[in-house]
C-alpha cells in the first residue's frame, strides 16, 4: 500500500472499531496518523486501510459493492451514515442488510410501497425487503425455478418482523381474491401470531425472541398464485418451559392464559407470580404489550387456521396443567430414596393437573414418584428421591409442551394444505444467528453448527455470483479461490469420529459424564487446528468458527442431548380421556425397549433436519437478508460500532467482502474510470481512442499488472485502486502547488506595497503618541505631590485614633477576667455539693446491698436443705423399682419352667394319645393363666419403668438446682469481695473530700486577694483615662496651631 503524507486512512480503535485518520508521516514500516479527534497515533503501515474522503460528503451508497475501497471500516461507516438518515436497508450485491430501527416506520410497509416494488427491477429503487421478496417471486415466475429467502441475525435484530414482511409481500403478489373468510393467504399470515405465542419469549436481548427455527414454504401454481404452504420448525428451546433466568420470560402463551380472565378462573389460574415455571423471573409484563389482547389474537388466529373450539379448549387445558404441574413439590418419604407430596398446596396442584389432563390422580403421582424397570423375572418398581421426582416432573412438562408445539405446526400445515402437485416454491427461512455468550451450552453449539452449514452455503452462493459476474464480462477467473469452512463441519458432524458422534456415543453409556466426553474429544482432536482446550478448564472446549472462537461448557451437553421418552409418561397421557392429550403420544411397543426410557439424540436429529434443509436450499436459488441489531439498549438512532461489526462478521457479510477481495473487488465502468483517472495521461486523452483502449493505455503507463478488462468494466485487484488514487493525488498535488506558488507571489507583492504606505502613516502616529506620553508624565508628577500631602495627614489622624481604641480594649479584658474568676468560684461550689450528694447516695446503697446479700445467703441455705430432702426421697423410690425388677425376673423363670414341661408332655404324646390330649388341655389352661400373669407383670414393669423415668427427671432437676445453688454461693463470695473493694473506695473518697475542702478554703482566700488587686487596677485605669483626656486636648490644640502655620 502506497502511503504518503495527507493520505486518508482508517485506523483500528478499541472502542470505536475504526476511526478516520490522516497520515502525518511515514517512516519505514511505521506510520504516524492524526485521527479526527486530533490524536496522534503511531501504527504499523500494514494495519491501515485506505479511506475514500469524497464519500464523507454524502449519505453513503445504497450498494456497498459501489464503495471505492471495499473493506470493513468502509462497510461499517456506510451503514452508519445511512442509518442516521433512517435508511435502514443497504445492499451488498444481492444481499440485503437490514438494521433494526427500533421505531415504527409505517410509511415503508404500506400497500403503496408494495405496489411500487411490484415488478420493479432489482436495484432500480432504494434497497428494501420488498425488493428481495419481489426479486425471488419474479425469478420463480420467469425462470420456473424454486427460490428461497434466508433471514438471519442475532436475537433482537428484527428477523421475525422481516420474515412477516416477506410473507406479507408474497401473499400480496401471489394471493387471490376469495369469498371464503379462511383463504390460504390469511391462514399463512395468521399462523405468525399463533407460532409467536407458543414459540417466542422475552430474552435479555429481545422482548419477542423466536426460540425455534422456522422454514415456511409457499407453493405456487402455474399462474404464480399461492396454492398451499408448509411450515418446518427446528430445535425448539424446551428447557425454557421449566427453567428461566431473570429478566427473561417463559413462552408468551402462559402469560396470555393467566391474563385471560374467565378462562384463567376456570382453570384455577392467577397471577404469573404464583407459578414456579413463571416466577423464576420477576418480569411478568412487557412494555406496550397487553397479554389479554394477545390472548384474543391467539384465539382468533387458531380459529383462522382451522382449530376447532374443542381443540382450543384442550390446548389451553394442557397449558394450565403444565403450570399446575410445575407447582407440585416433593419431600422425602419414609423409605430410603423415596418421595411424597410435600404439603396440601402441592396436593391441590396435583389434583388440578390430573383434572386438566383428565387422567387418574394416583397414576399421575405414581408416574412422578416411581419408575418401573422391566427385567426377565418381572417388573421392578423403583422409588425416586426428591431430585429425581422434580426431574421427572420437568421432563413431563417439557415433553408435553414440545409435542403440543409440533401438533400445532402439523395442524397449521394440514389446515393450510400442502400442494403436492406444485413445482414452484419460495421458502422463507427465519433462523437464529451466530451466538457467542459468556456461558455457551448445547443450544449455542447446535445454533452455531446450523450457522456453519448456512455460511458454507452462503460462501458458495457469493462465489457463484462472482463467477457469473466474471463470465458476463468475459474475464479469466479460474485461479480465484474462496475461504471454505468444511474442516469445521467435518469436526462437528463427520462420522464415525466427530463432536456429534462422540456426544451420541457418550450418551449411550449411563456412566459417561461430561468429563469423559471432553477427555475423549481432546484425545481424538488434540492436533485439530479448529479445536482448542481453554487454559483454565479441563472440560470446556473452544471451536474456531468462521465468525470467531467460541468456548462451550460441557456440563449440560449430555443431559440436553439425551431426549429420553419416559414410558410411564406416555402410558399416563395415553390413558387420558382428552382426545388431544392422548393423541400427542403414540403407543410404545413392548419389544422396543426393556428400559423405562427410550433414548433419542437431539444433536443427531437436528443434524438430519439440517441436512434436509440444506438439500432444499441447494435445490433453490437463494436470496439473503442479514438483520443487524444496531445497539444493545433497543433504542433508535444509537449505533454501536463494535457490536455491529461483530454481527456483520457473524452474518457473513464481511466474509462476502473477503470473497470479493480474493478476486477483483474494484470494478469501474470505462466512463467512470476515464473521468476519474484520465488526468494521469493527458496526452492520451487528447487522442481519439475508444474508452477501453484509453483505460488500457492508462493502466499500462502506470505499469499495473493483474488487472482485467471486461466488456463494460475495468476489474482491478485489491490495492490497485489505492495506487491509482495515489498517482492521481500526486498529479493534483503538483497542480495545486503550482497554483499556490503563483498565488503566494501575488499576495506578497501586494502586501509589500500596502506595508510601505502603512509605515509612513504609522511613524506620524508614533511621534504624536510620544509627545502625548511626555505631557502625561509631567501631569501625573504634579498630581502625585498633592496626593502625598493628603496621605501623610490621613496617616497621622489614624495613629491618633488608635489610642482610645487600645484603652477600651484593655478595660474590657480586665472586666472579663474578673467575671471569669467569679464564674469559676461558683462552679467549684456546685461541684463540691454534687460530690457530697453522690457520696451519701453511695453510702446508703452499700448498706442496702449488704443486707440484700445476707438475705440471699439465708434463702440459698434453706433451698439446699429442701433439695437434700427431695434427693433422699427419690433414692428410696429408686430402690423400690429394683424390687419390681426382681419379681419380673422370677416370673420369667417360671415361664421358662412351663415351657420345659410343655416339651416333656410333647414327648409323652406318642405313648398315650388320650392322656396326652387331657394333659395338653390342662397345660394350655395353665399356659393361658401364666400368660395373663406375665402380661400383668409386664404392665406393672412398664409402670415401674415410667415411674423410674419420672424419678430420673426429678433427679436431673435436683442436680440442676444443686448446680444453681453452687453458682449462687460463688456469686455471694464475689459480692463480698466487691463489698470490701467498695469500702476501700469509700475511704479513698473521704480522703479526697477532705483535701477538696482544704483546696476550697485556699481558693476563697486567693479570690479575695484577686478582688483587692482588681480594685487597685481600676483606680489606676481611671487615673490613666484622665491623663489620656488631657493628652488628647493638648494634641488637638497642637494640630490647630500647625494648620494655622501651614495656612
Amino acid at each position: 500500500m502506497n502511503l504518503r503524507r495527507g493520505s486518508k486512512v482508517w485506523v483500528e480503535d478499541r472502542n470505536l472499531a475504526w476511526v478516520a485518520a490522516e497520515v502525518d508521516d511515514c517512516v519505514g514500516k511505521q506510520a504516524q496518523v492524526i485521527t479526527t479527534s486530533d490524536k496522534k497515533v503511531s501504527v504499523l503501515a500494514k494495519k491501515l486501510l485506505l479511506r475514500y474522503a469524497d464519500e464523507d460528503d454524502h449519505g453513503g451508497v445504497d450498494d456497498m459493492t459501489k464503495l471505492t475501497y471495499l473493506n470493513e471500516p468502509e462497510v461499517l461507516y456506510n451503514l452508519e451514515r445511512r442509518y442516521a438518515l433512517n435508511e435502514i436497508y443497504t445492499y451488498t450485491g444481492n444481499i440485503l442488510i437490514a438494521l433494526n430501527p427500533f421505531a415504527k416506520l409505517p410509511h415503508l410497509y404500506n400497500i403503496h410501497m408494495m405496489e411500487q416494488y411490484k415488478g420493479a427491477p432489482f436495484g432500480e429503487l432504494s434497497p428494501h425487503v420488498f425488493a428481495v421478496a419481489d426479486a425471488s417471486y419474479r425469478a420463480m415466475v420467469n425462470e420456473g425455478k424454486s427460490q428461497s429467502v434466508l433471514v438471519s441475525g442475532e436475537s433482537g435484530a428484527g428477523k421475525t418482523e422481516t420474515t412477516k414482511l416477506i410473507m406479507q409481500y408474497l401473499t400480496y403478489v401471489g394471493g387471490r381474491t376469495a369469498r371464503d373468510e379462511r383463504t390460504v393467504e390469511q391462514q399463512i399470515l395468521e399462523s405468525n401470531p399463533l407460532l409467536e405465542a407458543f414459540g417466542n419469549a422475552r430474552t435479555i436481548r429481545n422482548d419477542n425472541s423466536s426460540r425455534f427455527g422456522k422454514f415456511v414454504e409457499f407453493h405456487f401454481n402455474g399462474t404464480g398464485r399461492i396454492s398451499g404452504a408448509a411450515i418446518r420448525t427446528y430445535l425448539l428451546e424446551r428447557s425454557r418451559v421449566v427453567q428461566i433466568t431473570n429478566p427473561e420470560r417463559n413462552y408468551h402463551c402462559f402469560y396470555q392464559l393467566c391474563a385471560s380472565g374467565q378462562d384463567a378462573e376456570k382453570y384455577k389460574l392467577g397471577h404469573p407470580s404464583h407459578f414456579h415455571y413463571l416466577n423464576q423471573s420477576k418480569i411478568y409484563e412487557l412494555d406496550g404489550v397487553s397479554s389479554a389482547e394477545d390472548y384474543l389474537k391467539t384465539r382468533r388466529a387458531m380459529k383462522t387456521v382451522g382449530i376447532s373450539s374443542e381443540d382450543q379448549e384442550a390446548i389451553f387445558r394442557i397449558l394450565a396443567a403444565i403450570l399446575h404441574l410445575g407447582n407440585i413439590e416433593f419431600s422425602p418419604g419414609k423409605e430410603h430414596d423415596s418421595s411424597i407430596i410435600k404439603d396440601q398446596k402441592s396436593s391441590f396442584h396435583l389434583q388440578m393437573t390430573a383434572e386438566l389432563f383428565k387422567c387418574d390422580v394416583n397414576q399421575l403421582l405414581s408416574t412422578l414418584c416411581t419408575r418401573t424397570i422391566q427385567t426377565r423375572e418381572g417388573n421392578i418398581v423403583k422409588a425416586l428421591d426428591c431430585n429425581a421426582a422434580v426431574a421427572s416432573r420437568d421432563a413431563l412438562a417439557k415433553t408435553i409442551y414440545s409435542r403440543l408445539f409440533d401438533w400445532l405446526v402439523d395442524k397449521i400445515n394440514n389446515s393450510v394444505g400442502h400442494d403436492q402437485n406444485s413445482h414452484l416454491q419460495i421458502g422463507v427461512l427465519d433462523i437464529y444467528g451466530f451466538e457467542c455468550f459468556d456461558n455457551n451450552s448445547f443450544e449455542q453449539f447446535c445454533i452455531n453448527f446450523a450457522n456453519e452449514k448456512l455460511q458454507q452455503h452462503f460462501n458458495e452462493h457469493v462465489f457463484k455470483m462472482e463467477q457469473e459476474e466474471y463470465s458476463r464480462e468475459e474475464i479469466n477467473w479460474s485461479y480465484i479461490d474462496f475461504v471454505d469452512n468444511q474442516d469445521v463441519l467435518d469436526l462437528i458432524e463427520k462420522r464415525p469420529i466427530g463432536i456429534v458422534a462422540l456426544l451420541d456415543e457418550a450418551c449411550m453409556f449411563p456412566r459417561s459424564t461430561h468429563r469423559t466426553f471432553s477427555a475423549k474429544l481432546f484425545q481424538h482432536f488434540s492436533s485439530h487446528r479448529r479445536l482448542e482446550k481453554p487454559k483454565f478448564s479441563e472440560t470446556d472446549f473452544t471451536v474456531s468458527h468462521y465468525a470467531g472462537k467460541v468456548t462451550y461448557r460441557t456440563e449440560t451437553f449430555l443431559d440436553k442431548n439425551r431426549d429420553y421418552v419416559v414410558v410411564e409418561h406416555c402410558n399416563l397421557m395415553l390413558s387420558s380421556k382428552c382426545c388431544l392429550v392422548a393423541g400427542l403420544f403414540s403407543s410404545i411397543s413392548e419389544e422396543s425397549s426393556r428400559s423405562s426410557y427410550k433414548f433419542s439424540s437431539v444433536a443427531s436429529r437436528f443434524k438430519q433436519q439440517l441436512q434436509a434443509l440444506m438439500e432444499t436450499l441447494n435445490s433453490t436459488q437463494p436470496h439473503y437478508v442479514r438483520c443487524v441489531k444496531p445497539n444493545s439498549l433497543n433504542r433508535s438512532k444509537k449505533f454501536e460500532k463494535l457490536s455491529i461489526l461483530q454481527q456483520l462478521r457473524c452474518g457473513g457479510v464481511l466474509e462476502a467482502v473477503r470473497i470479493s477481495l480474493a478476486g477483483y473487488p474494484t470494478r469501474r465502468s470505462y466512463a467512470e474510470f476515464i473521468d476519474r483517472y484520465g488526468l494521469l495521461a493527458p496526452k492520451i486523452m487528447d487522442g481519439s481512442y475508444d474508452e477501453k483502449v484509453i483505460a488500457e493505455m492508462i493502466l499500462q503507463k502506470l505499469k499495473l499488472d493483474n488487472y482485467q478488462l471486461g466488456i463494460t468494466k475495468v476489474f482491478l485487484r485489491a490495492g490497485q485502486i489505492g495506487i491509482l488514487d495515489s498517482q492521481r493525488a500526486e498529479v493534483l498535488d503538483d497542480a495545486a502547488k503550482c497554483i499556490q506558488r503563483r498565488h503566494r507571489t501575488f499576495i506578497i507583492w501586494r502586501d509589500f506595497k500596502s506595508t510601505r504606505i502603512a509605515a509612513s502613516v504609522l511613524q506620524a502616529y508614533c511621534r504624536g503618541s510620544l509627545a502625548r506620553n511626555i505631557y502625561e508624565v509631567k501631569r501625573k508628577t504634579e498630581a502625585a505631590i498633592v496626593m502625598q500631602k493628603y496621605v501623610r495627614g490621613w496617616l497621622r489622624r489614624c495613629a491618633y485614633l488608635m489610642l482610645p481604641t487600645a484603652a477600651i480594649t484593655l478595660q474590657s479584658n480586665i472586666r472579663g477576667f474578673a467575671i471569669y474568676d467569679n464564674f469559676l468560684c461558683i462552679r467549684r461550689q456546685e461541684a463540691a455539693i454534687l460530690i457530697q450528694a453522690r457520696w451519701r447516695m453511695c453510702k446508703y446503697r452499700l448498706a442496702f446491698r449488704n443486707r440484700q446479700a445476707s438475705i440471699i445467703v439465708i434463702q440459698c441455705l434453706w433451698r439446699k436443705k429442701l433439695a437434700k430432702r427431695v434427693l433422699n426421697r427419690l433414692k428410696q423410690e429408686a430402690n423400690e423399682a429394683g424390687a419390681l425388677r426382681l419379681a419380673k425376673n422370677k416370673l420369667e423363670k417360671q415361664l421358662d419352667d412351663v415351657t420345659l414341661r410343655l416339651q416333656l408332655e410333647k414327648r409323652l404324646r406318642a405313648s398315650n394319645e388320650d392322656a396326652k390330649s387331657v394333659e395338653i388341655s390342662k397345660l394350655r389352661k395353665k399356659l393361658e393363666s401364666l400368660i395373663l400373669e406375665l402380661d400383668a407383670a409386664k404392665l406393672a414393669t412398664i409402670n415401674e419403668i415410667n415411674k423410674n423415668a419420672v424419678l430420673q427427671n426429678r433427679l436431673e432437676l435436683s442436680s440442676k438446682e444443686k448446680y444453681a445453688l453452687e453458682r449462687e454461693i460463688i456469686s455471694i463470695s464475689e459480692l463480698k469481695k466487691e463489698n470490701a473493694h467498695l469500702k476501700g473506695s469509700r475511704d479513698a473518697l473521704e480522703r479526697k473530700n477532705v483535701s477538696l475542702e482544704l483546696a476550697l478554703t485556699k481558693t476563697q482566700k486567693e479570690s479575695i486577694d484577686a478582688i483587692e488587686k482588681l480594685q487597685e487596677v481600676e483606680q489606676k485605669n481611671s487615673e490613666l483615662q484622665e491623663n489620656v483626656k488631657r493628652f488628647y486636648g493638648f494634641s488637638l490644640w497642637n494640630c490647630v496651631f500647625i494648620g494655622l502655620n501651614n495656612l
